[in-house]
């Protein structure tokens, strides 16, 4: 079941992020909007409300949260470039996946709101200085996360949700 949970592994929030790992880790920001259309592209409704694994979310529901944390991301980055080591507003991901706008709403919609938030995100990943990727916010539960590491954490978030569609594909014969 964690294979099925974690296709590509569990996020090490041990490991550091250095400078050099920065544009590699942004350029896979960038390129998800896209991989996670194409990932989409072809499947009938009924696929999309296929879940991932058993008790997992539907492939419609991974869309709309991929949306939903990375737009929660967005605001965090900007909190930690504009306020001292802010404590931000964790949400309850697995009730937001249950609400009707996760469960109903087509996932083209999430799918144009990613591309156009990962443009933005993108612009403003390419402008930090390496002073400014040490900026944190304070999660109550995890603690201070600087961007470095927030940024290791999202191209790691984009691809996971990514692998899940991938994974459910290939289990169906559908192919990648």
């Amino acid at each position: 079941m964690d294979e099925l949970k974690y296709p590509i592994g569990r996020f090490d929030f041990s490991q550091e992020v250095s400078d050099e790992q920065i544009p590699g880790l942004v350029a896979q920001i960038e390129a998800l909007p896209e991989l996670l259309r194409k990932s989409v592209e072809g499947l009938s409704e009924e696929q999309m409300d296929a879940s991932y694994r058993p008790g997992g979310w539907t492939l419609r529901q991974v869309i709309h949260h991929v949306a939903d944390s990375h737009m929660n991301s967005f605001v965090r980055f900007k909190l930690a470039l504009t306020e001292d080591s802010p404590t931000i507003k964790p949400y309850d991901e697995a009730k937001w996946a249950e609400l009707d706008d996760a469960v109903h709403v087509p996932a083209d919609v999430s799918l144009q709101l990613i591309d156009s938030l990962h443009k933005r995100w993108v612009r403003l990943l390419c402008s930090l200085t390496p002073a400014q990727l040490d900026a944190v916010f304070r999660h109550p539960e995890i603690g201070d996360v600087s961007l470095r590491k927030a940024i290791g954490l999202y191209a790691w978030h984009g691809n996971h949700h990514l692998g899940h569609i991938q994974a459910f594909k290939k289990r169906n014969g559908l192919g990648l």
